[in-house]
């Protein structure tokens, strides 16, 4: 897919000293970090960050230098250069284009030298270090030399040996220095990501590698180095450190106590998590969250989700949105191109009815085989389909058969409910009470899923946009809704997870008690942990990461690295 959008804004007029670093070790990273404003956290940047708390701290004081190397005020010519050092230095040239916040200044007379921290030891290569630190401090004696003071040389201090390696601004290290800066903010202002880096041993240890998924986009795009799905190296953990935290009890309380989450109700201690373990927290009903847990919660990037006490999603507290601009306004491009977003929705409904199908098949005792058959049929279908009315309508058909049969993968012996159709708005029955509830936190993840890839949840490709409905998540939930939601209920039904107590009735309504909802939620988060072989990249994975994963993949065919949105379809 080409794209003829006009780039957001191009590459900034000063080019971060940080960044030409990350473009020397990858310029995708760079682009991702710098253009699209992506970032993660890994345990080398947190270890980075702590050894940098000294120097980030500003101390000193570092006299401005005219252009000629002199200081603003009167010299006096027998007096002996003043040794100065400085902490956590901004300094820029618009003339350079550049611009840094040098960790320490260390100067006599007019003699500046910049000096690096850099975690860990000493590299056993030639020189002692690696060419994007070169490039990056001698970037920063550059920028000294702009504002009127020498610079022969940088020091690079490497904290874990405890020993400073000198690297000298020598012709060549500055030639190579304009260049990369040249390149990079070309590559800024071309407004297209560069390719992941092929079978590349820094992609194990980059903190993006979640994000940039290299070789599951060379995979797809066919890359001569990742050929087979053998090939595909999982390089994101399994599953998530972090995890969702729903508080269901009404008039409960979410406080903070230091780095931890607290939920107190009626004034007595309920529950804790530490706010590192946390991914998202759900409230539902009359639940309330104090002002500092908001405020810690949204500088954290964690959303905050508000239900109704029956489960319906209300909103969603955030941070500042996601700085990727360009994501979205691709978004919005492909989203009112009818014959693209129909692509897309046809490549989701095509996996839903092969996870419908597949539902059938692995738990029906006795598979029917003409409904399996209708809906390899109607799946096939979907290919042909040249509208959404079609597309909409194939779908409805395909639902009809699978919930018509719902019922039967049930068991009878052990489940004392029973399913004969699907309803809603109110459901009717204890069995379609759990699938809307289940969707409903389906559709929450999925939202906080796309949120975090940097996309505007309420603009979407199959679900068109009516006010207040968040139409991308449910794009995104519509190919998990089987996989996910409904194999959680037959498991809450088969297992006996859930009984008549568990439900209340008002007339024809049917709903969940607070125990309910708390057993539906257990079996959610239970499903949403599972793992299973990627069905196109081979490794073990999450249902949670899956999805994840999907929405990065859409991105990167919105933004023109994919041809199609490869839709999820389990064996």
């Amino acid at each position: 897919m080409t794209s003829d959008l006009t780039h957001p804004a191009g590459a900034p007029d000063l080019v971060p000293a940080r960044m030409l670093n990350e473009y020397t070790y990858c310029p995708r990273l760079c682009y991702m970090e710098w253009v699209q404003g992506e970032f993660a956290h890994s345990a080398d940047t947190l270890d980075g960050r702590f050894q940098h708390k000294r120097v980030d701290r500003p101390a000193g004081d570092l006299p401005a230098r005219e252009r000629n190397g002199k200081s603003p005020g009167p010299d006096d010519e027998d007096a002996q250069p003043e040794k100065i050092h400085a902490r956590s230095v901004m300094l820029s040239d618009e003339g350079l284009g550049a611009i840094a916040r040098i960790d320490l200044v260390e100067t006599e007379g007019n003699r500046a030298t910049p000096v690096d921290y850099k975690r860990g030891t000493v590299p056993d290569i030639p020189g002692h270090v690696y060419d994007p630190e070169r490039v990056q401090l001698c970037l920063q004696g550059l920028l000294l030399r702009a504002n009127g003071y020498e610079s022969a040389e940088g020091i690079i201090y490497y904290v874990g040996s405890k020993r400073r390696i000198h690297v000298g601004f020598d012709d060549s290290l500055v030639k190579q220095t304009l260049e990369l800066l040249e390149a990079a903010r070309k590559m800024a202002d071309s407004g297209e990501i560069p390719p992941p880096l092929e079978d590349s041993p820094k992609c194990p240890r980059c903190s993006l590698v979640g994000i940039c998924l290299p070789d599951e986009v060379s995979f797809l795009k066919g890359s001569r180095y990742v050929v087979r799905p053998d090939d595909v190296r999982r390089l994101m953990p399994a599953r998530d450190d972090a995890l969702p935290m729903y508080v269901v009890a009404q008039g409960a309380l979410v406080g903070k106590s230091g780095d931890t989450l607290t939920v107190k109700v009626k004034g007595k201690a309920a529950a804790k998590a530490r706010l590192l373990d946390v991914s998202s927290l759900s409230i539902f009903g009359n639940a309330q969250v104090t002002a500092q847990a908001t405020r810690e919660l949204l500088e954290r990037g964690i959303p905050i989700c508000h239900f109704t006490y029956g489960g319906w999603q209300k909103g969603v507290t955030w941070g500042m949105a996601h700085k990727n601009v360009e994501l979205r306004m691709h978004q919005f491009r492909v989203a009112g191109d009818q014959s693209m977003s129909l692509a897309i929705a046809k490549e989701m409904v095509t996996a839903k009815l092969r996870n419908s199908r597949v539902m059938l098949r692995r738990n029906h005792p006795q598979p029917p085989a003409t409904a399996l058959e209708e809906i390899k049929r109607l799946t096939a279908m979907v290919e042909t389909a040249d509208s959404f009315g079609t597309l909409l309508g194939i779908e409805g058909a395909a639902a009809r058969v699978y919930f018509a049969h719902f019922g039967g993968m049930i068991k009878a012996g052990i489940s004392t409910f029973n399913f004969r159709t699907r309803n809603r708005r109110p459901p009717k029955d204890p069995v379609n009470a759990v699938l809307s509830f289940l969707y409903s936190i389906l559709m929450r993840q999925a939202m906080v899923s796309a949120m975090a890839v940097g996309f505007d949840p309420y603009m979407g490709f199959y679900h068109q946009p009516r006010y207040g409905r968040p139409a991308l998540a449910l794009d995104l939930a519509e190919e998990f809704r089987p996989l996910i939601a409904d194999s959680a209920a037959l498991t809450l039904f088969n297992n006996a997870e859930l009984k008549e107590k568990d439900f209340i009735r008002r007339a024809r309504a049917v709903s969940l008690t607070q125990d309910g909802r708390k057993a539906v939620i257990r079996a959610f988060e239970r499903r949403m942990d599972t793992l299973i072989t990627h069905p196109l990249f081979q490794y073990s994975i999450s249902y949670r990461r899956i999805m994840e994963v999907q929405a990065r993949l859409l991105g990167r065919h919105l933004l023109g690295e994919l041809k199609k949105y490869p839709g999820f379809t389990t064996r």
